[in-house]
C-alpha cells in the first residue's frame, strides 16, 4: 500500500460525507476490470462516496453492480464494445466535493489542457500499471488493473480522499497478492 498527500485545494463546498464524517469524500478509482468483479474489489469500493471507472469494463453488469454501491462515473476503454459501451464517453469530467476530475482510459485520448481547464485530477487506465504523478499542478493517477492479472503487475485500485481542508490524498491498494 502506498499513499501520498498531493496538495491542498480550496473546496467549493463544505458538505461533509454522510458515510465518512471526518473527511469530505472518499472516491474509489478503478480501471481495467475486464468483466471480473473480484470480491476484494467489491469490499474496497464498499463505503466509498463515489466510484470512478477508467474503462475496460467489458460488460454492463460490472457497471450495474458498481452503481448499486455508490454513484458511478465511467468511460469507455479500448476493449468495451457493444451498444452499452457506445453509450459511455471516451472522456468525461466530473466534479466531486468541489474537485474536478477528468476521466479517460488512454492518456493520448485526453483532450484539452487539464491545468487550464481547472482539472485537479486526471484518472486513466489502460496500462494496468499503478501510477501517481503531478504535471503542471495536476495529479495524474492510474489505479492499475482490478481485473485479470497481466504479466507480473499488481491487482490494484486507488482511493482518492478529499479532506475537509481541501487536501487530496491518493492511496493505491493491492487487492490481491
Amino acid at each position: 500500500m502506498s499513499a501520498a498527500i498531493i496538495g491542498r485545494i480550496q473546496p467549493k463546498c463544505n458538505v461533509m460525507s454522510a458515510k465518512h464524517p471526518r473527511h469530505l469524500l472518499r472516491i474509489a478509482l478503478v480501471s481495467d476490470t475486464h468483466n471480473l468483479l473480484r470480491p476484494e474489489l467489491l469490499a474496497f469500493v464498499e463505503g466509498a462516496d463515489a466510484i470512478v471507472h477508467a474503462g475496460d469494463v467489458c460488460d454492463q453488469r460490472v457497471l450495474d453492480t458498481l452503481a448499486a454501491i455508490a454513484p458511478l462515473t465511467a468511460v469507455r476503454g479500448n476493449n468495451d464494445r457493444g451498444a452499452w459501451a457506445e453509450a459511455l464517453p471516451v472522456q468525461t469530467t466530473v466534479a466531486l466535493g468541489g474537485v474536478r476530475l477528468a476521466v479517460v482510459h488512454e492518456l493520448p485520448d485526453l483532450r484539452g489542457d487539464p491545468a487550464a481547464d481547472g482539472i485537479a485530477v486526471v484518472v486513466s487506465g489502460h496500462s494496468h500499471k499503478p501510477m501517481l504523478e503531478t504535471r503542471e499542478g495536476v495529479l495524474y493517477v492510474n489505479p492499475g488493473s482490478a481485473g485479470p492479472r497481466r504479466f507480473r503487475l499488481p491487482i490494484s485500485a486507488a482511493m482518492l480522499t478529499i479532506g475537509s481542508r481541501g487536501e487530496l490524498k491518493i492511496e493505491h491498494v493491492n487487492l490481491v497478492e
